[in-house]
């Protein structure tokens, strides 16, 4: 099955990833691709539409990205944004200056023709400017059909073709009606007809994962987050028994986390996790060790080490399934162009060499909130489709310093009641993340009568969108309160509960 496709050639705009999941949520299929894709790659993908994208270069600079021209004479609907709309410009024969007066953030722009991609919208629109040239003639047979103060040209159209400009950024939040264009110029101009469901993408996937797999046995290795569940029931869906699920409990999940995913897949799809307790083993290996990116490579290493020994028990098995999605994709391929140097996402890095398996990558071309859709329409429990984020290493790398079962007994402890207490009060859902940190410290306190010299825990809560950039989320102090009255209470070795108010950047979310 195919679905109708947009085009979106990247020219490095931090915002890229942005327009194509504006797109997606309209029911919409579309690609990323690098600017210098080749003209014969277009014409085999057959797009509907292109979009191009902003960029952080000026099209007058010496290195402009600049595609293969005939991509652009397609008889398509193209749409150019900020750097595409200059672009779009130049190879028209009209002139683009660096502007005496650039505009970055809101812009009111005043509309003069609401026929097409404007369709709907006021006489005056907010937008969102971020741009340091202009255009200073239109290019030929193109009319203006917006302008702002500072830019006489802030869209125009081509007379007799479907092509469009903006110079401001249409995808961004801050423009506020910036999705009712996007939309007018697929739906309207460009005819899509929003095939692209959850649904559907169940659909052809387990069609192609049936044609790919064949009679042949898949391993995969299940750790309970969201990506590998919905890789699971995907992969269970479409081929039953020829699935081998393994959830290496390296005694750093949270709390009865193994017994939970168990569970749930159980009841679910009546599907048989193998489950390997191998928490002494990770124990006895960690021992001392306190530095982050060692705890990082010891269990990376030993993970591997154990789900290898492990697959040998299964010599049919030639395929492993990983749970790799459409960021990691477009990471590997960034503008730059094709031949950039991939970098390794795989939740288990180094097992296909190792193990001669092909790999089955059955959400790769999905982003992580359609992830969780796919997961819902499968008849996965919420509670596993919507949880938050959980690093591979574990706890490990939420316990400043060495790593001892103790140590994560207490964090588990602690952790339970934060995320207990986020459902009870409804806050899970309105943070991207949640967690708690063990800090290497102890401070002096008073419980009942006595004096006190014991652990300090952290609590962590921010909201982010990919975890590229995050904001710390702004939970009632009531909330905090009663979160930090229970640890306390409930937890031994804990006296006191600090909340950590730092964005990303300057910190990470993580604290290791």
């Amino acid at each position: 099955m195919t679905h109708e496709l947009v085009l979106i050639l990247d020219f490095g705009s931090q915002y890229t990833q942005l327009i194509a999941k504006n797109i997606r949520k309209m029911n919409i299929y579309c690609e990323i691709v690098p600017f210098n894709i080749s003209y014969k790659e277009v014409k085999e993908k057959n797009p509907k539409a292109i979009i191009l994208s902003g960029s952080p270069f000026s099209v007058n600079q010496q290195n402009a990205p600049i595609p293969d021209l005939k991509i652009l004479n397609l008889e398509i609907p193209i749409l150019g944004i900020c750097y595409g709309m200059q672009l779009l410009t130049q190879i028209n024969n009209g002139k683009v200056i660096k502007s005496d007066k650039k505009e970055f953030g809101y812009a009111k722009i005043h509309i003069e023709n609401h026929t097409t991609i404007f369709r709907g919208l006021s006489q005056l629109e907010e937008v969102w400017m971020s741009h340091g040239d202009a255009l200073e003639t239109l290019p030929q047979n193109f009319h203006c059909i917006a302008y702002s103060k500072n830019s006489p040209f802030a869209a125009i159209q081509h007379d007799s073709k479907p092509i469009f400009a903006l110079q401001f950024h249409p995808e961004v939040v801050h423009s506020k009606n910036g999705k009712k264009m996007i939309e007018n110029f697929l739906i309207d101009i460009s005819k899509f007809t929003q095939d692209w469901t959850p649904e559907s993408y169940i659909d052809f996937t387990i069609k192609d994962i049936r044609k790919q797999v064949g009679n042949k046995k898949v391993i995969l290795g299940l750790s309970g987050g969201v990506d590998s569940s919905v890789v699971a029931a995907l992969l269970y869906k479409a081929i039953g028994d020829q699935l081998i699920p393994i959830l290496v409990d390296i005694g750093l999940l949270r709390m009865n986390e193994a017994q939970e995913v168990r569970e749930a897949f159980e009841d679910a799809f009546d599907l048989k996790l193998i489950v390997i307790d191998a928490g002494n083993l990770f124990f006895e290996k960690l021992k001392g060790i306190s530095e982050p990116e060692t705890k990082r490579k010891i269990i990376g290493n030993t993970f591997i080490e154990i789900f290898e020994q492990e697959s040998k028990k299964y010599p049919d098995v030639a395929f492993l399934g990983q749970g790799t999605l459409y960021p990691d994709i477009i990471e590997s391929v960034s503008f730059k162009g094709p031949s950039a140097t991939i970098k390794s996402h795989h939740n288990v890095g180094g097992l296909p060499e190792k193990m001669n398996l092909k790999l089955v990558e059955p959400l790769r071309e999905l982003f992580k909130d359609e992830v969780r859709e796919v997961g819902r329409k499968l008849g996965l429990p919420e509670k596993l489709v919507g949880r938050h984020p959980f690093p591979g290493p574990g706890l490990a790398i939420r316990i400043i310093s060495d790593v001892t079962p103790e140590k994560v007994k207490l964090l588990q402890k602690i952790d339970a009641i934060f995320i207990e207490e986020l459902y009870k009060k409804n806050l899970y859902n309105s943070t991207w993340q949640a967690f708690s940190v063990l800090l290497p410290i102890q401070s002096v306190g008073v419980m009942g009568d006595e004096r006190t010299y014991e652990n300090v825990c952290a609590l962590r809560a921010v909201n982010s969108s990919d975890g590229m950039t995050a904001n710390w989320t702004e939970l009632p102090y009531s909330f905090l309160k009663t979160v930090s009255s229970r640890i306390i209470n409930e937890v031994e070795g804990i006296n006191r509960v600090v909340y950590d108010i730092t964005s990303k950047p300057p910190g990470t979310i993580e604290w290791e």
